[in-house]
């Protein structure tokens, strides 16, 4: 009993230690949770959204003024999701009065490009 505990005890301290590829996706999850948090406030949404998978991008659909059910195509559909992330990440980008390149930054660098909206000088527009 006691070795099973010790390995657990061994293995829970280690976890990011020992595990680079999860400490490296720990770090970009938490500077993409942190622009969005910036962003969404500027937006006049719950920040905290930044944190719940699923509901953030339903939160980047409503600033962004796309309908529900693109959720559906992002999370669900292979090849399809792609497109339609860039869609909605270029609407996303235009409510903060960005172009089309910051957009697709967005959508496939959001690591980079949601700390820099978040933090950056950038405005909230609404509907442009």
């Amino acid at each position: 009993m006691t070795l099973v505990l010790d390995k657990f005890v061994l293995l829970q301290s280690d976890l990011l230690t020992q595990n680079p590829v999860l400490s490296f996706q720990l770090i970009l999850y938490v500077g993409i949770a942190a622009g969005m948090w910036g962003a969404f406030s500027k937006a006049g949404e719950p920040a905290w959204a930044a944190i719940i998978p699923i509901y953030n991008v339903y939160v980047v659909l409503k600033i962004s003024e796309n309908a529900w059910w693109w959720l559906l195509l992002i999370t669900f559909i292979p090849v399809i999701n792609l497109i339609a992330l860039a869609k909605v990440s270029v609407d996303f980008a235009n409510k903060f009065n960005k172009g089309m390149l910051f957009g697709l930054g967005l959508a496939f660098i959001p690591f980079v490009f949601y700390p820099i909206l978040g933090f950056g000088g950038y405005r909230y527009q609404g509907s442009v």
